[in-house]
């Protein structure tokens, strides 16, 4: 599926990403899904300033990212896809730099006939005056 471009000269943003992490999750409404783990899919896009350069200094980590996101799923259960997705994107924007996060997290295995149901939200930093 295409996504809308997030890296853009003009608005001086640079696109990092981390792509089709699977990871078991304790997710969901329902009873049984309290009783064991259920394969997700998490796809993390961030919109990161971007001066142009690129010393090591002014790179988001994507591994430490990474880190975040295995953590926030392995933090114990939570009830909706909206919930997990929310509190990926508040430890992106614990960066300065991350200006817009999008993020996609998708159960894999609710409907024979379907790849994945799930849900995307996108978030842009708050201006400060």
């Amino acid at each position: 599926m295409d996504q809308p471009r997030i890296a853009d000269a003009q608005r001086a943003l640079r696109h990092v990403f981390l792509r089709d992490m699977v990871l078991p999750a304790s997710i969901g409404v329902h009873a049984f899904e309290h009783e064991a783990a259920q394969r997700i899919r998490v796809n993390v896009d961030l919109g990161v300033e971007d001066d142009g350069a690129a010393p090591l200094s002014r790179v988001v980590d994507y591994e430490a990212v990474a880190r975040q996101v295995r953590a926030i799923v392995a933090a114990g259960h939570v009830r909706l896809l909206e919930t997990l997705a929310e509190r990926i994107a508040e430890a992106c924007f614990a960066d300065p730099r991350v200006n817009l996060v999008r993020i996609r997290i998708e159960k894999l295995d609710i409907f024979a006939d379907t790849a994945s149901v799930g849900v995307e939200i996108e978030r842009r930093r708050a201006l400060t005056s």
